[in-house]
């Protein structure tokens, strides 16, 4: 009568139905650290960027049109208590919120990476691979060649949470300190860039001498801020050269819209 196979019989199967393959506590997986620290670093900047681009741009553009406006009325002080009140307002309506987006992505993943986490507590290891290998379809990567990645990252329960949230659900795990630096940066450009057009207002007592200063000031910063926004994006001189256009066109609508409504509300009688 033959033996039952031992314990290190390769009769046995390789994986039992309901064990999953990060159970094995002896596996020692290598610090991810050093492989996202980089990646990490390069979203954190790119964000920072995207939040400096947005602030300043709007700072430079509406201050700059409702101080051109006001300047119709003739007064200086009104263009500064004007200008000022709405500078204030729109930096913490900015910084807000930005940080309440930050916050509002940061509690999306939080939520998308939970459910993963019960969907996988509920699933069988053959389903989980069979995750991945569908995931890793999609680039035309054969099923041979995705077995040793799959394999591995199942041998790790957090990994394998992470490829999903990456690959699947294509969600940016947020920086815990995203959402108060990303309001506090869109908020100080945007007061930057809209206490750049007033700056004349409060050195000349001439409104109308003011209002010419600010605008050859602010075309020669929308022109530059265009510039350095596209060029740094795309690496460009043409793109740059694209983008200070734009940016002018969109500072000169706006400022110029803002006059002619300002100055016809004013001639109406009410």
């Amino acid at each position: 009568m033959s033996q039952p196979p031992s314990e290190s019989s390769p009769l046995l199967p390789a994986e039992p139905a309901i064990e999953r393959p990060w159970d094995n506590k002896s596996i020692i997986q290598p610090d991810s650290s050093s492989i996202t620290s980089s990646a990490s670093s390069s979203m954190d900047l790119t964000d920072v960027l995207r939040d400096v681009i947005i602030g300043f741009s709007d700072g430079l553009t509406v201050p700059f049109a409702l101080t051109a406006g006001l300047s119709s009325l003739g007064s200086t002080k009104l263009v500064i208590m004007g200008g000022m009140a709405e500078l204030f307002s729109g930096m913490i309506s900015m910084g807000l919120g930005a940080y309440l987006a930050a916050v509002t992505e940061r509690d999306h993943y939080n939520s998308e990476e939970q459910r993963e986490l019960s969907l996988v507590d509920c699933s069988l290891p053959q389903e989980q691979r069979d995750d991945i290998f569908c995931i890793l379809e999609k680039y035309n990567i054969s099923r041979q060649a995705a077995t040793p990645l799959v394999e591995e990252l199942c041998k790790n329960r957090e990994q394998w949470i992470r490829f999903r949230m990456d690959f699947s659900l294509r969600l940016e795990k947020p920086n815990i300190h995203r959402a108060w630096i990303s309001g506090l940066t869109m908020g100080l450009s945007y007061f930057v860039g809209g206490l750049i057009p007033m700056i004349p207002y409060f050195v000349m007592s001439k409104v109308g001498d003011a209002l010419f200063v600010s605008i050859a000031v602010t075309v020669v910063i929308l022109l530059g801020f265009g510039y350095v926004k596209n060029y740094v994006a795309i690496r460009n001189h043409r793109a740059g050269l694209w983008g200070a256009i734009q940016t002018l066109i969109i500072g000169v609508l706006a400022a110029g819209t803002s006059y002619v409504l300002v100055k016809a509300l004013d001639r109406t009688d009410v």
